[in-house]
């Protein structure tokens, strides 16, 4: 079967891909994921001594933390969601600066937006070595603690998508070379390389503080977790995942399927010891989903993933996660400082805090990501050569991109 991230027209012309809108509304469950995972801590970055969870009730906090604290593992899934969707999106042909320019706009104003917040509120007096680092993505190939975790902390996973932004191009060029028969050994090799990631670092890395929380060497808990070469594996699986996808390839397991084996992987991650709970649990859950989805759209069945409100907030996600650092880790103690509450009134604080969120994501979504794609996003193309006229057929539009 022709693959369908590089199918020309009978003009000669590259086809735009299909819509898959189902992998934006799993942007946005996936988004829920990490805010449950932050709304849960039991201790914030920002001040150590006040709790971000609301629940009064010790035992039931803890258990809560327990529960929602794998949810990092979602940003695990953004990083196999953008290799997946940049390579179904992309265009034979089209410049490497061209896709840089558009990546950039994409991450960076609202990156900035959200840096410029953090420093104004409560990050001023972050010494200038690392703060640089933060506004300009760079600050996880530091080990320093006070780096990674310096102004806005969620800004960290940004620094591995730029990481990845930067090689995209070469790496498109190697995965499109792959047979077709050799595809599902490739996403055998970087889902082998998600689990050796760990297994690595578990027998040469070391030095650093000693953080007893994932009972890890600092430097261990950087190396797997934060560097950016080291989540390579993720996006290029994702790649390879949109060529398997488009070429045919993946059986027919629908979602309720791979809902299943994620419900699995994130119970198995429970179990595994540290590095590998970050993400070998749910790695092949994650593809399952992205494939399952994505097969679902191609075959024109839609479904609530696919619905407007879950577009909608998939489209809001980016910011609406970008922003936690501030409303949260922020907002949270400084309007009720160390307070708990009984069950209700603290599920009632949780929806109140929930959006809030989203209401920010909205607002930075709205006025800073929409404006700034408009204006610049769009490519500079050359104009092309007339074609010969193809049949009229249905238009299909391009899946959103995503972080």
């Amino acid at each position: 079967m022709a693959d369908r991230t590089a199918a020309p027209t009978a003009g000669g012309v590259p086809q735009r891909p299909a819509a898959l809108p189902s992998l934006t509304g799993l942007r946005w469950v996936a988004a829920t994921l990490v805010f449950l995972s932050h709304a849960s801590l039991l201790s914030g970055p920002n001040r150590p001594t006040a709790p971000i969870s609301f629940f009064a009730d010790q035992d039931l906090a803890r258990n809560l933390a327990d529960f929602f604290g794998p949810g990092y593992v979602a940003v695990s899934f953004f990083f196999v969601l953008s290799g997946f969707v940049l390579t179904w999106s992309s265009t034979p042909g089209e410049r490497a600066t061209s896709f840089w320019r558009r990546r950039a706009l994409k991450i960076y104003p609202n990156h900035i937006v959200v840096f410029a917040l953090a420093m104004w509120l409560f990050a001023s007096s972050t010494p200038a070595h690392a703060w640089l680092p933060n506004l300009f993505l760079v600050h996880t190939w530091s080990n320093q603690p006070e780096i990674i975790s310096s102004v806005n902390l969620p800004a960290w996973s940004l620094c591995v998508e730029v990481f990845a932004y930067a090689l995209f191009p070469l790496l498109l060029v190697l995965i499109r070379r792959i047979g077709e028969n050799r595809l599902w050994l490739w996403a055998g090799v970087m889902t082998a390389g998600v689990v050796g990631v760990p297994a690595v670092t578990q027998a040469f890395v070391s030095g650093g503080i000693r953080i007893p929380t994932y009972d890890l060497w600092m430097n261990q808990l950087w190396f797997s977790y934060g560097f950016p070469p080291m989540r390579l594996f993720e996006f290029g699986l994702g790649m390879v995942l949109a060529r398997i996808v488009a070429a045919g390839l993946w059986p027919r397991i629908g979602l309720v399927a791979s809902a299943a084996a994620f419900a699995a992987g994130y119970w198995l991650t429970f179990a595994l010891p540290y590095p590998y709970r970050f993400y070998a649990g749910t790695i092949i859950p994650f593809g399952m989903l992205i494939c399952a989805a994505a097969a679902r759209d191609l075959r024109g069945e839609g479904g609530w993933l696919a619905s407007r409100p879950m577009v909608w907030l998939g489209n809001v996600s980016f910011a609406f996660y970008v922003i936690q650092g501030v409303v949260m880790f922020y907002g949270r103690p400084e309007v009720l400082g160390a307070r708990t509450f009984a069950v209700l009134p603290a599920l009632g604080l949780l929806l109140v805090l929930f959006t809030a969120n989203l209401l920010a994501g909205w607002l930075l979504y709205r006025l800073v990501e929409v404006p700034v794609m408009r204006r610049w996003g769009r490519s500079r193309k050359r104009p092309a050569p007339a074609a010969p006229a193809a049949p009229a057929g249905p238009r299909s539009v391009p899946v959103g991109e995503t972080v």
